[in-house]
């Protein structure tokens, strides 16, 4: 019996060296295979290429052939994905984009320097510092405007019906704006999220208070609106859902390879809408971040989900800084909802479906759509060279006040926003 026990464990170690054996085998066949075609585009490539930009290529299309959201970042790179996480950059608060030769204005970040400084919604840029703007691609423009806190920067701004005229703006830390809310009818409070960072559940607190504090201290239900949000950081998320979760329980948990990988987050009690009805849209743009907080509070029963089912993007990114300053950015573990549903390839199925149309036989309203010419008198003819601060403030807040005022009447116009407000007010009825 012990002769046979120890011919079953030989057997077993030679099984597994064979196998070994083979691993390692097929490893440096395919590494002979690479150098091969290394040594080929050296000798054969019509230009000579750098053994560093040859290795950085391999290293691209190793990572980004696991799956779409698997990146080698370089240094520039790197630094960016890391500022958007953390929600604050070195800037001057302006929401842009690309328009003819120029760079135009869709609006500036409340309390920016852009916004201390005049900048408008619908101004162009025509020139940052010396260089014109015209043939610049919109990353070069927003890296020249990026930079150190406390430095200043000249920008050529034109706007309707003037002529083009400079300011010079001290750029500032940024938080990124992800968070604006408006009150409906029946004191009903509507937020949306456009992306989710580090400050984005201290920004939605802050939101949701002062819609409380305009509604007289009182806010009956409440829309959170998630359509077209890419997603963001993991903790945004969480901290979100537990802004309105108040019982034990996850908020979300994580399964992977490594044991590192396995993560639960759970629920922190204290629901700040205190009970109140909520509902959550989403559409085929709520992605990753958005989806858990659509799944939490779907799972927990705190909030009716509607809308159409989501993109279906529940895997786990970790971010890994390597030497001089390079980053790789590779999936290490899938997301489930607290029931157990796995958020990857499925995405989060609503309550209650809507089909993507809109009131009125318009293309579906939203605020995301609201551009500078839907506001009355948008652009005051005022150079602000020639104000002093608390005049382009007061400036300032007046063009809020009418695109606030714009917004609502958009929302109102908003297929998923009306049929939300319809079952918050059928819910306030029954004492939901």
């Amino acid at each position: 019996m012990l002769f046979t026990l120890f011919s079953s464990l030989s057997l077993q170690i030679n099984a597994e060296t064979a196998a070994e054996k083979q691993r390692l085998e097929a490893f440096f066949k395919d590494l002979e295979a690479f150098t091969v075609v290394f040594s080929d585009i050296k000798q054969l490539y019509v230009d000579d290429v750098e053994n560093k930009e040859l290795f950085d290529n391999a290293i691209k299309g190793m990572v980004s052939g696991l799956d779409p959201h698997s990146v080698y970042l370089e240094p520039k790179e790197q630094k960016d994905l890391m500022e958007s996480a953390s929600g604050k950059f070195g800037g001057l608060g302006i929401v842009i984009s690309k328009k003819d030769d120029g760079i135009q204005v869709i609006s500036p970040i409340d309390d920016t320097p852009a916004y201390k400084a005049g900048i408008q919604a619908g101004d162009l840029i025509i020139k940052i510092g010396n260089k014109p703007v015209r043939g610049m691609t919109l990353e070069d423009g927003v890296d020249l405007m990026r930079g150190e806190p406390g430095t200043k920067i000249k920008i050529t701004v034109l706007r309707k019906e003037q002529k083009p005229f400079e300011v010079e703006i001290t750029r500032e830390i940024i938080t990124i704006v992800t968070v604006k809310g408006y009150l409906l009818e029946d004191n009903i409070g509507y937020v949306r999220v456009s992306s989710f960072q580090g400050p984005t559940a201290e920004l939605l607190k802050e939101t949701i208070a002062k819609l409380v504090k305009e509604n007289g201290n009182y806010l009956k239900s409440l829309i959170l609106d998630l359509r077209n949000n890419p997603g963001g950081v993991l903790n945004g998320a969480v901290d979100v859902s537990n802004l309105f979760i108040d019982e034990a329980g996850l908020v979300v948990y994580t399964e992977g390879r490594i044991p590192s990988s396995n993560l639960k987050f759970k629920t922190e009690r204290g629901d700040i809408l205190l009970g109140s009805p909520m509902v959550v849209l989403i559409n085929e743009g709520s992605a990753s971040a958005s989806e858990i907080v659509a799944g939490a509070l779907q799972d927990h029963k705190r909030a009716i989900v509607m809308g159409s089912t989501s993109f279906g993007k529940g895997s786990v990114q970790t971010i890994i800084e390597l030497d001089e300053g390079y980053g790789l950015k590779v999936t290490t573990a899938r997301y489930y909802t607290p029931s157990g549903r796995s958020i990857q390839a499925k995405g989060i199925v609503p309550d209650i479906e809507l089909k993507n149309i809109s009131l009125e036989n318009e293309k579906e309203a939203s605020i995301i759509d609201i551009k500078e010419n839907d506001l009355n008198g948008h652009l005051a003819e005022e150079d602000p060279t020639n104000m002093s601060e608390e005049e382009i403030i007061k400036s300032q807040e007046k063009n809020q006040a009418s695109l606030d005022k714009t917004a609502i009447e958009k929302l109102k116009k908003d297929y998923f926003v009306h049929e939300a407000t319809n079952l918050l007010k059928a819910l306030t009825v029954l004492g939901k």
